[in-house]
């Protein structure tokens, strides 16, 4: 089975070996490759990880900081997930006290109707 890829986003790491501590230090030099981006927008490209990102921003970032793409980019294999087993619905499985709720559930309301006279 192929492993599944992952990967560590390093950006603010890299800005912050070439002396840019804040995220809007690269609104001028992306606004000088024909990048604008608000604010908000280059936050989220520093702090997140991002999903989708423009090899044009990509390429820009690159010349910005004088860095490669395996500075910015770090290829991890992806975290397994863990499968829960399921737990059994109420009223059905083990009765124990060690799972969940045990004794401490509530006994089911029964609704009748009202007698008239």
């Amino acid at each position: 089975m192929a492993t599944k890829l992952d990967y560590h986003w390093h950006l603010r790491k890299v800005m912050a070996h070439r002396g840019m501590f804040s995220t809007t230090d690269l609104i001028p030099p992306l606004a000088e490759r024909g990048i604008s981006l608000s604010s908000s927008q280059v936050y989220r490209l520093v702090v997140e990880r991002p999903e989708r990102l423009s090899l044009k921003i990509l390429m820009a970032l690159l010349d910005i900081l004088d860095c490669t793409m395996d500075d910015l980019i770090e290829p991890i294999a992806a975290a397994e997930a863990v499968k829960k087993q399921r737990k059994a619905a109420v009223g059905g499985g083990t009765a124990s006290g060690s799972e969940g709720l045990g004794g401490l559930r509530p006994k089911r309301a029964r609704i009748r109707g009202v007698d008239r006279a």
